[in-house]
């Protein structure tokens, strides 16, 4: 019996600035604790990366008043420095993340597979806010 492919959803930012920043803001674990949440009412307490292929990651997702967190992580398939990095969450659901240099500006690009509990266009929406948060903080730190 043949498994039917998930439907895949995309969302995309342009970060005002230079590739490498915009990837090192992306893999480093102080920075992603920084960015790494859909709205002010959550918070990524902590997180570890280990950016190789094999290697795994694990972002700790909370509400800021207790109420309710979980682990958000997985293993990387692929990783192309500056340039792509695919990995597999826990739920066997698959993700390719790319940056791409637009002039001294990078865009980011995310798809990844959607899960089968909440409707497609509330995932599309909160990975987009979390993208969004990313650009945000990317643009600010000096």
């Amino acid at each position: 019996m043949e498994s039917t492919p998930k439907p895949e959803i995309t969302v995309k930012t342009t970060v005002a600035t230079p590739l490498e920043k915009t990837w090192f803001l992306w893999i480093t674990p102080e920075h992603i604790t920084q960015w790494n949440s859909a709205t002010p009412e959550w918070h990524t307490p902590n997180a570890t990366n280990d950016l190789r292929v094999g290697g795994s990651f694990s972002y700790r997702m909370e509400a800021r008043d207790g109420s309710f967190g979980f682990d958000f992580g997985g293993t990387y398939d692929q990783v192309k420095p500056h340039e792509m990095i695919s990995y597999t969450l826990e739920d066997g659901r698959r993700v390719e993340v790319t940056f791409k240099d637009q002039a001294g500006d990078t865009e980011v690009t995310e798809v990844f597979e959607a899960e089968e509990t909440n409707p497609i266009e509330m995932q599309q929406a909160g990975w987009q806010a979390i993208l969004d948060n990313f650009k945000r903080y990317a643009e600010s730190v000096g």
